[in-house]
Order: structure tokens, then sequence, then C-alpha cells
């Protein structure tokens, strides 16, 4: 089992940033990828962001390319997601996901979730 714990969401104007931790415990967590979802009032689950287990890879949903950042540090067993230059439709309940892969997790598979952390963008 791995324990997922978000934290960092909260209120922000837009154009603002926000950085979101995701802190595992459990199994080891140099073995997974992790990723980053969201899910919108009213709207299904999405890919957002994920790594790779040596942060060698990363992968991000193109509506937040270039203005989000995931990485990680294994000695810490967390995971970051920079946010910046957010926009009012990023606002969401924002997931961390432990997977065995990017690829895995882009396809919206993932073995654990945390319980989610909210943000919102205000215009």
């Amino acid at each position: 089992q791995v324990q997922l714990v978000e934290t960092g969401g909260g209120l922000v104007q837009a154009g603002g940033s926000l950085r979101l931790s995701c802190a595992a415990s459990g199994r080891t967590f140099s073995n997974y990828a992790m990723g980053w979802f969201r899910r919108a009032p009213g709207k299904d689950r999405e890919f957002v962001a994920a790594i790779s287990w040596n942060s060698g890879i990363q992968n991000y949903a193109d509506s937040v390319k270039d203005r989000f950042t995931v990485s990680r540090d294994n000695a810490k067993n967390t995971v970051y997601l920079q946010m910046n230059s957010l926009k009012p439709e990023d606002t969401a309940v924002y997931y961390c996901a432990a997977g065995p892969a990017v690829a895995t997790l882009r396809s919206g598979l993932a073995q654990y979730w945390g319980q989610g952390t909210q943000v919102t963008v205000s215009s």
C-alpha cells in the first residue's frame, strides 16, 4: 500500500502561482511513477502531469504545458506540482497518484490515489 497526502492548495488570483506537494508513505516511493490529475466542477477527472521514478521523463497535458512543472524528491518521498500563470479554468480538485509508469498514468490508470486538494483561481 502507498498512502498519498496532498497539500498546498488554496485560493489565488489569475496569473498567480501555487506549489502543490504530495507526500507518500508505505511502499518504496522510488518504485513508482507519480502523477497529478484534476477534476473541475461538473467535469471528468483529467490528467495533468506525470514524472518517472528517476525524473528522467515528464509528461504534461497540453492545457498546462509551459505553465506547470512536475518534480520529485525521492529522498523526501514527495512529488511537487509548480503551477504558474494560473487561469480560472485551472480551478479544480487536484489529486496525486502513483503508478507503474508515466504512460500508464497518462492513460488515467493509477494504483494509488490521494484524497485531493482544492485549487481555486479567481479572475
